[in-house]
C-alpha cells in the first residue's frame, strides 16, 4: 500500500494538470469566438461565388480559361487541412484516417496521386507514408491571412494550369458545432458545373466587359477564397475540438483527484487505527 506522502504528492500533481487544462480551454473559448465571427462572415459569399461561377462555367467554352478545362481525372492532387498543434481530441485523427481512405481509393483505380498538406499534423502524418508531399503549408493559423490562402490558390492554380494536375481536391473538417465537425471532401479544380436532369435551354448572359476578362478575375478570386474559406472552417472547427477535450479532460482530472482524496483519508484512517491497536496492545500487555 502507497504511503500517505506519495498519495498526497499525487494529488497535487493532478490537481496541476486541472488547471493547465482549464485555462487551455478558457483559450480555446477565446479562440473559437474570434473564429466562428470569422467564418460566419466568410460562408456567404464564398457560398455565392461557387453559385454563380457554377452557372457561369456550365454556359462558358472550357478554351476560355485554363481553370475551365476538365480532362481526364489521370493525375490528382490532393489537399489536407489538418491542425498544427495537438491536444484537440480525434481532430486530426480523423481527418487524417478519412483523407487516408480517399487517397487509397485513388490509387486503387490506377490514379497517379500527389499530396499537399495545410498543417504540421498532416504533414508530419503523410510523411511517414508511401504519397509524395508536394507541397505543405504551416505555422499560417496563428494568424490566418488571406494573403496567405491567394499564395496557396496561386501554386494549386499554377498546378492545374501547367496540366501537372488534372483535378484538385481539398479535405477539411467544416465546423457544426462545438461538439461536432463534418470532414468535407470537395473538388476544387476543375470549377464543378451545373448538371440538369432534361435537356434545358439554358439563357445566354451578356458580359460587360468581355467573358475571358471576367473569368479572368474571378476565378482566381474563387479559389483563392474557397481555400481562405477551407482554412477558417478548421480553425474554427479545431478550437471548438481542443475546448471539448480540455473540457473532458479538466473533468477527469476532478475525477481522479476525488477518488484519490478518498483513498488518502482510507489510508490515513487505516494508519491511525493501526496506531491504536498498537497503543491499546502494548497497554494491556503492561497490564
Amino acid at each position: 500500500m502507497p504511503n500517505l506522502r506519495d498519495i498526497r504528492r499525487r494529488i497535487r500533481s493532478v490537481q496541476n494538470t486541472q488547471q493547465i487544462t482549464k485555462a487551455m480551454k478558457m483559450v480555446a473559448a477565446a479562440k473559437l469566438r474570434r473564429s466562428q465571427e470569422r467564418m460566419f462572415a466568410a460562408r456567404p459569399y464564398a457560398n455565392k461565388m461557387l453559385e454563380v461561377l457554377n452557372s457561369l462555367a456550365s454556359r462558358a467554352q472550357q478554351s476560355v480559361h485554363p481553370l475551365l478545362d476538365v480532362r481526364p481525372e489521370e493525375r490528382v492532387l490532393v489537399v489536407v487541412v489538418t491542425a498544427d498543434r495537438g491536444l484537440c481530441g480525434a481532430f486530426n485523427t480523423n481527418i487524417q484516417r478519412h483523407a487516408g481512405r480517399f487517397l487509397r481509393d485513388l490509387a486503387q483505380e490506377g490514379k497517379e496521386i500527389s499530396l499537399a498538406c495545410i498543417g504540421r499534423k498532416g504533414r508530419e502524418f503523410f510523411r511517414r507514408r508511401e504519397f509524395t508531399i508536394a507541397e505543405s503549408w504551416v505555422g499560417i493559423f496563428n494568424k490566418i491571412r488571406y494573403e496567405d490562402a491567394s499564395e496557396m490558390a496561386e501554386y494549386l492554380s499554377g498546378l492545374y494550369t501547367e496540366k501537372k494536375a488534372d483535378a484538385i481536391y481539398l479535405i477539411y473538417n467544416e465546423f457544426k458545432s462545438v461538439i461536432a465537425q463534418r470532414i468535407v471532401t470537395e473538388k476544387l479544380l476543375p470549377i464543378p458545373r451545373l448538371t440538369f436532369e432534361e435537356p434545358t435551354v439554358m439563357e445566354d448572359y451578356l458580359y460587360e466587359p468581355t467573358e475571358r476578362e471576367l473569368f479572368e478575375t474571378l476565378l482566381p478570386r474563387h479559389v483563392a477564397f474557397q481555400v481562405y474559406r477551407s482554412v477558417l472552417e478548421s480553425a474554427a472547427a479545431e478550437h471548438g475540438a481542443r475546448m471539448t477535450a480540455m473540457e473532458s479532460a479538466t473533468n477527469n482530472a476532478r475525477d481522479m483527484i476525488d477518488r484519490l482524496t478518498l483513498y488518502a483519508n482510507r489510508v490515513r484512517q487505516a494508519a491511525i487505527t493501526k496506531e491504536i491497536i498498537e497503543v491499546v496492545s502494548g497497554a494491556q500487555a503492561l497490564g
